[in-house]
C-alpha cells in the first residue's frame, strides 16, 4: 500500500509539473504574439503608416467616410503643384481677387487672409496662405485660376481622388467649407460636407509628399506674414501646432494639414521623419484644437518607439541564389544581377527577424544596358503574419528593383547560328543518352 501511494504521489507531482510547463509555454507564446497596441485614441478615426512601404502600423475605423474640413486642401495643393509642373500657371503669376474669393474672405469664424476686392497676389503668395494658414479665400481663388470655377476644380479633385484609389472620398468644395454656408455661392447638393476616410487622407498626403516633396518646404513653415510691409500686413502662425516654437512642438514634424468644421471636429494629417523613416498619421474627429495634436503624438510615439527601417543589403549587391539572369540573343548567355538601391525593411524594434529573398526576373533579350531593371527582389519575413498595407498595390509593388550589373551586347547572326547548331547537337546527344 505504501509503495502504491508513493507512486500515486510521484505521478501527481509529474502531472503538476507538466501542467505548469504547459501554462508557462502558453504564456510565452502569448507574449511572443505581442497583441496589437491599444492607444485609446480620443478620435472617431485614425491611421498610422510608414511612408516608403505603405505598411499600416496602427488604425482605428480607417475606412469610415467622415468630414475632413480643411484637410481637403491637400488635394488643392496637389492640383496647384501639378498645374505648375505642367506650366499651366507660374509661381510669379498675379491673380486678381474675384467676387467669390472676396465673399469667402468675409465669412466670419473661418480661416483666411482677408482678400480685398481690387487686390492681386502671386500664385506663390496664395499657395502659401492656403498651405500654411489654411486660407479659404486663397484656396477658392486658386481653384478659379486653375479650372475657371470652383465647380470645375471640384470635378478635378474628385477625378484625381479616383486616380489615387481614394475609395471613400467625395468633394463638394475646394476649401472644405460646407457647401451650404457659401451664401449666394452655395452649392445645391444633398451632400453638404466633403467626405474622406482616414485611409484616403493618408493616401492623399502620401501622394502629395511623394510627387511634390517641395510641398513640405511650405507646410513646415511655423509662422507666416501676408502682405509683408503693407498697412494690412498679417502675421499668423501655422495651424499645425506641432511645428517648432508652437504649443505642441514634436521633433521631426514637417506637415501636412489641419482641419475643422462643426461637423468634422478637429482633424489633422501629420507627418514626421526620424532616423530616415517617415511616418504619416491621420486623426479625425478630435474634440479640441489641442487634442488632435495630443492624439497624433500618441501615434507618432508608438511608431517611432516600436518600428525602424533596417538595411539588409547594399546597393549593387548580388542576391544569393539569384546572382545571374538568363539573356536571349546576347553575346553572353547570362547577365550579373545586383540590387538597384539599398535594401531596407521595416522591422519591429527589439526583434531580429530573418528574411528569405526571392527574385523574379523579366524575360530578357539583348542588348541589355548596365543598370537596366531586369527583375524585382522581395524579402519575405520568415514566420510573419499578413501585413496590412495602405493600398493593395503597395503589397503588389513591394520589393526592390534588381538591375543588370553590366551590359550585354546583342550577338551577331553568325554567333547565334553556330550557337543554335551546338545546342541542336547537344540536345540530340542528350536525348540519345537518355534512351
Amino acid at each position: 500500500m505504501k509503495q502504491t501511494t508513493w507512486k500515486k504521489r510521484l505521478t501527481g507531482l509529474f502531472l503538476s509539473i507538466a501542467v505548469f510547463v504547459a501554462a508557462m509555454g502558453s504564456m510565452a507564446a502569448k507574449a511572443d504574439a505581442a497583441p496589437a497596441a491599444d492607444l485609446q485614441l480620443a478620435a472617431k478615426s485614425a491611421i498610422l503608416l510608414e511612408a516608403s512601404t505603405g505598411k499600416i502600423l496602427y488604425s482605428v475605423n480607417p475606412d469610415a467616410p467622415l468630414p475632413p474640413a480643411s484637410m481637403s486642401k491637400m488635394m488643392a495643393e496637389y492640383l496647384v503643384q501639378e498645374a505648375l509642373k505642367q506650366k499651366k500657371i507660374s509661381w510669379d503669376e498675379k491673380v486678381a481677387v474675384s467676387e467669390y474669393a472676396f465673399y469667402v474672405a468675409k465669412i466670419s469664424d473661418t480661416s483666411g487672409v482677408y482678400l480685398n476686392a481690387g487686390e492681386s497676389f502671386t500664385v506663390r503668395e496664395l499657395y502659401n496662405a492656403m498651405a500654411i494658414v489654411s486660407a479659404n479665400d486663397a484656396t477658392v481663388l486658386l481653384a478659379e485660376k486653375i479650372a475657371g470655377s470652383e465647380a470645375n476644380f471640384v470635378q478635378m479633385m474628385n477625378k484625381k481622388a479616383a486616380e489615387f484609389g481614394m475609395k471613400n472620398t467625395s468633394f463638394v468644395t475646394s476649401s472644405g467649407l460646407p457647401a451650404n454656408e457659401l451664401g449666394p455661392y452655395s452649392v445645391k447638393t444633398d451632400q453638404v460636407e466633403n467626405l474622406m476616410s482616414a485611409r484616403d487622407s493618408a493616401i492623399l498626403a502620401r501622394n502629395l509628399i511623394r510627387d511634390f516633396p517641395e510641398a513640405l518646404e511650405v507646410s513646415k513653415i511655423p509662422r507666416f506674414t501676408f502682405r509683408p510691409g503693407s498697412k494690412n500686413e498679417l502675421k499668423m502662425a501655422n495651424n499645425n501646432w506641432m511645428l517648432p516654437d508652437l504649443p505642441n512642438y514634436y521633433p521631426g514634424v514637417d506637415g501636412v494639414k489641419t482641419g475643422y468644421t462643426d461637423a468634422a471636429g478637429y482633424c489633422f494629417t501629420g507627418t514626421a521623419v526620424r532616423d530616415n523613416m517617415r511616418l504619416i498619421s491621420v486623426v479625425m474627429g478630435a474634440d479640441s484644437k489641442t487634442k488632435r495634436f495630443v492624439e497624433t503624438k500618441k501615434l507618432l510615439d508608438y511608431g517611432f518607439s516600436n518600428f525602424k527601417l533596417t538595411k539588409q543589403m547594399d546597393k549593387n549587391a548580388p542576391v544569393k541564389g539569384f546572382e545571374t539572369a538568363p539573356v536571349k540573343n546576347g553575346v553572353e548567355l547570362n547577365v550579373p544581377a545586383v540590387t538597384g538601391s539599398e535594401v531596407k525593411v521595416l522591422t519591429k524594434i527589439g526583434t531580429e527577424p530573418k528574411f528569405t529573398p526571392t527574385v523574379t526576373f523579366q524575360d530578357l533579350n539583348a542588348p541589355i544596358k548596365a543598370g537596366q531593371v531586369i527583375g524585382k527582389l522581395v524579402l519575405k519575413e520568415e514566420g510573419a503574419s499578413n501585413t496590412d498595407y495602405l493600398q493593395s498595390e503597395d503589397e503588389a509593388k513591394a520589393g526592390i528593383d534588381v538591375v543588370a550589373g553590366q551590359e550585354v551586347e546583342e550577338a551577331s547572326w553568325i554567333r547565334l547560328f553556330f550557337r543554335s547548331i551546338i545546342q541542336f547537337f547537344g540536345n540530340l546527344f542528350s536525348s540519345g543518352t537518355g534512351k
